[in-house]
């Protein structure tokens, strides 16, 4: 076997462990997939295709790539279409936009889920904004479609981070969960990448030739996550196995399935 094969069949393991854990997917599922553009969404993409395929569970996929008018970060259309047309997936294309000043909707970082209706007085920053205005497209899409899952490209690392961030910023112990059930509408936010480390998922994406963003966010280093993965780093220097125990807690703690 390549690299890339190996690499590939590593990735899929965990990809079908995940949902066999936290039963992620289930016969008859109609699945939106978030595709930004971004390495993780187009793994996410393809791991999800080539299930649909085994028929175990019977499952539908389509994507949305959603795209802010008012903020130049993005793939080239051409690219996706043509990345999902190989693999048998409807993409939908949709536009929006965000004005910077404008307050938005809560949403905690555990979850970022649906889109409440009521506003706050305090204005968000513009990456929570142009986050809420994506997330809010994606939900309406799945609901004209009918979808009762949305599946985000968030992989082990992206889910440790969060939880560091709420500890450090928030005060409390909490996360991004694999499955994220909603009381208020038909529809679940899965994370199917859950078990997968982002060094996995970089090293396929070269060796892929996965095609990436063009990043221009005027806004992109104005988080604190850049911070928080940095600081991850050092602990993971400290302690190897880190990541794992950080992972053991949350399980312990019914943190990676919840309902919102």
């Amino acid at each position: 076997m390549t690299e890339q094969e190996q690499l590939f069949k590593r990735l899929n393991e965990r990809f079908v462990r995940a949902f066999a854990t936290y039963r992620l997917l289930e016969d008859y599922d109609y699945v939106l997939i978030g595709l930004s553009g971004g390495k993780d969404s187009l793994l996410l993409t393809e791991l999800l295709a080539r299930r649909a395929r085994i028929l175990h569970p019977r499952f539908r996929v389509e994507a949305v790539h959603v795209r802010m008018e008012n903020i130049r970060y993005e793939t080239s259309a051409d690219y996706l279409q043509q990345f999902c047309s190989s693999l048998d997936v409807p993409l939908h294309l949709v536009t929006t936009r965000f004005e910077t000043l404008q307050p938005a909707a809560t949403a905690d970082v555990r979850c970022a889920a649906a889109p409440q209706q009521s506003y706050p007085q305090k204005a968000k920053p513009p990456c929570f904004l142009c986050s809420w205005h994506r997330r809010k497209q994606l939900f309406n899409l799945a609901q004209q479609l009918g979808c009762n899952k949305i599946a985000l490209g968030h992989h082990r690392d992206d889910i440790i981070h969060t939880t560091l961030m709420n500890l450090t910023y928030q005060g409390r112990f909490g996360t991004m969960p694999a499955l994220l059930r909603m009381r208020k509408m038909p529809l679940a936010i899965i994370r199917p990448l859950c078990l997968i480390d982002e060094a996995d998922i970089r090293r396929y994406a070269e060796l892929s030739g996965y095609q990436k963003l063009v990043k221009l966010c005027p806004h992109e280093h104005d988080t604190n996550r850049t911070a928080i993965a940095d600081l991850y780093n050092r602990i993971e220097q400290m302690n190897p196995e880190a990541r794992y125990s950080i992972w053991r807690a949350l399980e312990q703690e019914g943190k990676l399935t919840e309902e919102y």
